[in-house]
C-alpha cells in the first residue's frame, strides 16, 4: 500500500525561528532518499514556503494557501487552484467595506501571481508582514479600496491587531456558506489575528484527495498544530499534533509527538521509516 506523509509547516515542521533545523533537513532528505513519500500542507504561498523548504529533495506536489493551490515544487507549475467567483468577490468587498477592514488580496493579473493591497491602510500586522516582503515580485500596492478587486482573485488575507473586528466579519462573511473562513491568532510574536477567505470548497484535505488521485496514494500519515489542520486530519488514516499544538487539534489526533523545536516530525519519521516505505 502506497503512504503519502504530508506536514504542516509553521508550528509543525518548522522550529520557533522559523526555519528547518538541520536535523529536519538531514532527517528529511535521508527518508526521501530512502523511498519516503513526504510533502507539505501550508496557508503560505509557494514563493514563501520555499524559502524556507529549499534544502528539502520534494518532488510530490504541494500544498499552499490553506488548499487554494496545489503547486509542482520543482516547476511551480499550477497543479489545481480553486479561485473565487464574481458573486463571491462581490461579497467579500461588500462585507470588508461595511466594517472597514483592507485586506490583501491574493490574485493573477495577465497570468502573473500578486498580492494587493491598499497605501495608508495598513495595520500593524500587516505592516510587518509587508516589511518581511520587501523583496517579493508579487506585492502589488493600490490607491483604493476597489482597485483590489481585480483579475483572478482565489484568497483574501485580513490581518488586525484584535479579533474584535475580524470575529464578527468571519460571521458575516460565512452567513450563506459560499465561503470558508479561517480566523487564528499569529503564532510567532508579536500577536496579531489573520483571517483567510477562501472558497467554501478549499481546505487542506479537498487538497490532498486531489494529490491521492494524482499520485495513487492510498494511505495517509498527517501531522500538524492548528486548527486549520484538522479537515487533514479527518481524512487521514494516522494523524499526530506536535507538542506545541492547539488543544483542539490534540483532541482529533491519533497521538501526540514531540514538539516543533524538538524535531518531533522528523524523529517520529525516522522511528517508523519501516512502516512507510
Amino acid at each position: 500500500m502506497k503512504t503519502m506523509v504530508i506536514s504542516d509547516l509553521d508550528g509543525t515542521l518548522l522550529n520557533s525561528d522559523v526555519r528547518l533545523s538541520e536535523f529536519t533537513v538531514t532527517a528529511l532528505n535521508s527518508l526521501i532518499d530512502r523511498g519516503v513519500n513526504f510533502t507539505y500542507a501550508t496557508a503560505r504561498s509557494l514563493n514563501s514556503a520555499m524559502k524556507l523548504t529549499k534544502e528539502l529533495a520534494l518532488t510530490l506536489p504541494v500544498i499552499t494557501y490553506n488548499g487554494a493551490c496545489i503547486k509542482s515544487p520543482s516547476t511551480g507549475e499550477i497543479i489545481e487552484i480553486q479561485g473565487l467567483d464574481g458573486t463571491q468577490v462581490e461579497l467579500i468587498r461588500e462585507t470588508l467595506d461595511k466594517f472597514g477592514v483592507s485586506p490583501l488580496v491574493y490574485t493573477y493579473l495577465d497570468g502573473e501571481e500578486k498580492v494587493l493591497w491598499q497605501r495608508g491602510t495598513e495595520s500593524a500586522g500587516m505592516q510587518l508582514y509587508l516589511e518581511s516582503r520587501r523583496e517579493d515580485e508579487r506585492m502589488l500596492p493600490v490607491d483604493s479600496f476597489d482597485d483590489l478587486f481585480c483579475g483572478e482573485i482565489f484568497y483574501v488575507t485580513c490581518i488586525e491587531d484584535t479579533d474584535e473586528l475580524l470575529a464578527p466579519l468571519r460571521v458575516d462573511l460565512t452567513a450563506d456558506d459560499s465561503l470558508n473562513c479561517l480566523l487564528q491568532e499569529d503564532i510567532y510574536g508579536p500577536k496579531y489575528y489573520w483571517l483567510e477567505i477562501m472558497d467554501y470548497r478549499v481546505s487542506k484535505a479537498h487538497a490532498l484527495d486531489t494529490i491521492k488521485k494524482l499520485t495513487g496514494m492510498e494511505r495517509i500519515v498527517s501531522f500538524g498544530d492548528s486548527i486549520n489542520d484538522v479537515p487533514l486530519f479527518e481524512v487521514s488514516d494516522e494523524c499526530y499534533a506536535v507538542e506545541n499544538a492547539s488543544p483542539q487539534l490534540k483532541k482529533v489526533a491519533d497521538d501526540i509527538i514531540e514538539s516543533n523545536d524538538d524535531d518531533g516530525v522528523a524523529r517520529w519519521l525516522l522511528e517508523n521509516y519501516n512502516r512507510l516505505a
